[in-house]
């Protein structure tokens, strides 16, 4: 209901749209998106136009074809004889192992560089530091490469390993054989296997899930769910009593005992490589290829996040470490329990960007022979096929994809472990 003294309600006008702030700004953003929509179907129909023109329409029909090369490390069964599909699934593999590897060893690394380059230590911290500017400064290409020779040029030959006058010996209790092929370490083995499943039939996306794996992997999912409610559990006694009861060898035991069992019921042994003939058979080959590439990323990429951690450190008010010292705990229990977790606020962000530059970088793998995403799909299966706007474009959306995925992931970390005002 209005009365006299309500103004007249204002009629919108199409001439707001551009005249009118409140319209102004999604006017222009809508005139924009239109545009560049159109700039991009004009790009696609054209490309698509001269493609056919050429006699190479855009077709992905080359993935059922047989791929014909092999690749050397893979984590699922494949030969010669598979089609392209399936050799571009076993490169993606291979860069999602580097990727893990990648991130795991060079945040450890990077979390201890950082930390000791703030040591007290003059000979400590300077040591860090040439390690940091060391790293930093050179092309991680050339330290892939270096890497990989040293790899070659000094370790010993499988030759080696032979006869009672052998130069070189395996290691920890000759299960592990170190050479300049690769590291032969043992494989697990099941006497007592419960078989696989076979997945996606004979396409090129087919593999087999381990049933044994499956199993323990299901059991152990459930004792670290248990393990976490004993800690939840245990942190609201605390909050109400004060008192936090000790549960450190029940969480142990609900995650270790029934792996375990699981482990003894499936019949759980090792396979042991063994020097037959010119080179060493069973268990798993870590190539050098794979090594080097790793190695090379996770010390390259541990020289930023050290620094990053520094920062992040640094950031931090010094009356926090003063208040802990107050309070009589250690230095090393200040640095774990008060200054990095509110570091972490500050390191996280940047540590995303390091871990997309270290997936990507990974691309660089085919410097070494090691058969990656890039190697496999955007290598021989682009040379062999001639369809280079198909293998790129999809090599582009697996890495936009494996890196949009890394952000969501770690940005749902930053949330978890930032700091919740009251």
């Amino acid at each position: 209901m209005t009365t006299l003294t309500d103004p007249p309600k204002e009629q919108f006008r199409l001439s707001m749209l551009l005249y009118d702030t409140r319209y102004r700004s999604a006017t222009i953003q809508v005139i924009a998106m239109i545009g560049f929509m159109l700039l991009a179907a004009w790009l696609i129909s054209n490309t698509a136009q001269n493609l056919a023109a050429l006699g190479k329409p855009i077709d992905f029909g080359f993935f059922s074809e047989p791929a014909s090369y092999d690749i050397n490390q893979r984590l699922l069964d494949y030969s010669s004889r598979d089609t392209h599909l399936r050799a571009a699934l076993i490169g993606l593999l291979n860069t999602l192992v580097v990727a893990v590897l990648g991130c795991i060893t060079a945040t450890v690394l990077g979390v201890i560089i950082g930390v000791l380059r703030l040591s007290n230590n003059w000979i400590v911290a300077r040591l860090m530091t040439i390690y940091v500017e060391g790293f930093r400064n050179v092309p991680v290409l050339l330290w892939i490469v270096f890497i990989m020779a040293i790899l070659i040029e000094t370790l010993p030959a499988p030759k080696a390993f032979r006869g009672d006058n052998a130069t070189a010996s395996m290691m920890l209790g000759d299960s592990v054989a170190v050479t300049n092929r690769g590291v032969y370490i043992p494989e697990p083995l099941f006497s007592n296997s419960l078989g696989n499943i076979h997945v996606f039939g004979e396409s090129g996306l087919r593999f087999d899930i381990s049933l044994d794996l499956l199993a323990i992997l299901v059991v152990l999912g459930a004792g670290l769910w248990v393990s976490n409610f004993l800690r939840k559990r245990a942190d609201r006694i605390q909050e109400q009593t004060g008192d936090r009861p000790v549960t450190w060898w029940q969480r142990l035991a609900v995650v270790v005992l029934p792996t375990g069992l699981v482990l003894v019921l499936l019949g759980f042994h090792l396979g042991y490589p063994e020097l037959k003939g010119f080179n060493f058979q069973g268990g798993t080959h870590l190539r050098n290829s794979l090594i080097a590439l790793w190695l090379a990323l996770s010390l390259y990429t541990a020289a930023f996040i050290a620094e990053i951690v520094r920062a992040g450190i640094m950031a931090i008010s010094k009356g926090q470490t003063e208040a802990a010292s107050a309070l009589g705990l250690r230095s090393n229990k200040i640095m774990s329990l008060v200054i990095l977790p509110q570091a972490l606020r500050v390191i996280i962000p940047p540590l995303i960007s390091n871990y997309l530059n270290l997936t990507k970088n990974s691309s660089l793998a085919i410097a070494v022979g090691y058969m990656d995403i890039t190697g496999t799909l955007g290598g021989i299966t682009m040379n062999q096929t001639g369809r280079e706007l198909e293998t790129i474009l999809l090599l582009m959306l697996v890495y936009l994809t494996i890196s949009l995925s890394i952000s969501a992931v770690m940005n749902w970390y930053n949330e978890s472990v930032k700091l919740k005002e009251r």
